[in-house]
C-alpha cells in the first residue's frame, strides 16, 4: 500500500530480458535507506518487487501483465520515475490508498499554466472513465491527485507549485501516455452494486401486482 505522495524522482539506469524476463534496474539514494530485498516500492505508479539492491541502485522484474498494463516499457535509458517506499504501519497517509496496481494507460491532451499552478488534461478509455468522478482522487504515474472535472473522455487535475517540481508528469509532452490507478474503494462499491442489481427482481407491472399495487 502507498500514499501517492513521490518521495524521489529516481533514474532508469537498465532494462534487460534474460531467461526469467524483463529488468529494471533504477538509481535512487532516498528510497534505498531502508529498503531490503522483497520490498516494495512503486515505480510511476507501479508496485514493484525489489530483487537486486546495490549502494545506489535496486532492481525489479516486471511481470507480463505489468508490461501490458503500464507504461514501463516505453521508458527509455535516463528517464526520470516517480518512486515511493510501501507504507510502514506508522506512516503519515498524506494522500490517498493507492495499491500500485495501474488499471490502465491514458494520454496526456495538455498542459496549461494558470498562475504558478498546472492544469493537466488527461484523456482515458470508457472502462477507466466509469470510475472517475469530479473531487474524487486518481494516482497519475504514482501521484495521488484530486480530480477537479470530468468529461466524457477525459478528466483534469491541477498540479500546485511544489507538486510540479517534484514529479515527472509536470515535464512531459501532449502523448504521453500515464498510468493510471482509479480509487480503490470506487472499484469495490461499483462490484458490490453490479452483483446486487444482478439479484434483484425486474419491477415492472407483474412485480407490481404480486405485492398488491394497481394502476
Amino acid at each position: 500500500m502507498f500514499t501517492g505522495i513521490i518521495e524521489e524522482i529516481g533514474t532508469l539506469v537498465r532494462l534487460w530480458q534474460n531467461d526469467r524476463g524483463f529488468l529494471m534496474q533504477i538509481q535512487a539514494e532516498t528510497v534505498l535507506e531502508d529498503t531490503k530485498i522483497g520490498d516494495s516500492i512503486a515505480v510511476q505508479g507501479v508496485c514493484l518487487t525489489v530483487t537486486h539492491l546495490d549502494s545506489h541502485t535496486f532492481t525489479v522484474g516486471l511481470a507480463p501483465e505489468t508490461r501490458q498494463r503500464t507504461n514501463l516499457m516505453n521508458l527509455r535509458l535516463g528517464h526520470r520515475v516517480n518512486l515511493e517506499r510501501a507504507l510502514t504501519p506508522t506512516s503519515r497517509m498524506g494522500g490517498h490508498f493507492v495499491q500500485g496496481h495501474v488499471d490502465g494507460v491514458g494520454t496526456l491532451r495538455s498542459l496549461r499554466p494558470e498562475g504558478d499552478s498546472l492544469w493537466v488534461d488527461i484523456q482515458a478509455p470508457p472502462n477507466l472513465m466509469r470510475l472517475i468522478v469530479p473531487k474524487g482522487f486518481v494516482a497519475l504515474d504514482g501521484v495521488s491527485l484530486t480530480v477537479v472535472d470530468v468529461d466524457a473522455s477525459s478528466f483534469r487535475v491541477m498540479l500546485v507549485d511544489y507538486t510540479q517540481s517534484h514529479i515527472t508528469l509536470s515535464h512531459q509532452r501532449p502523448g504521453y501516455q500515464v498510468n493510471i490507478e482509479l480509487d480503490v474503494l470506487g472499484k469495490y462499491v461499483e462490484k458490490f452494486l453490479q452483483g446486487t442489481f444482478k439479484q434483484s427482481p425486474s419491477i415492472d407491472r407483474a412485480f407490481l401486482a404480486r405485492f398488491g399495487f394497481t394502476a
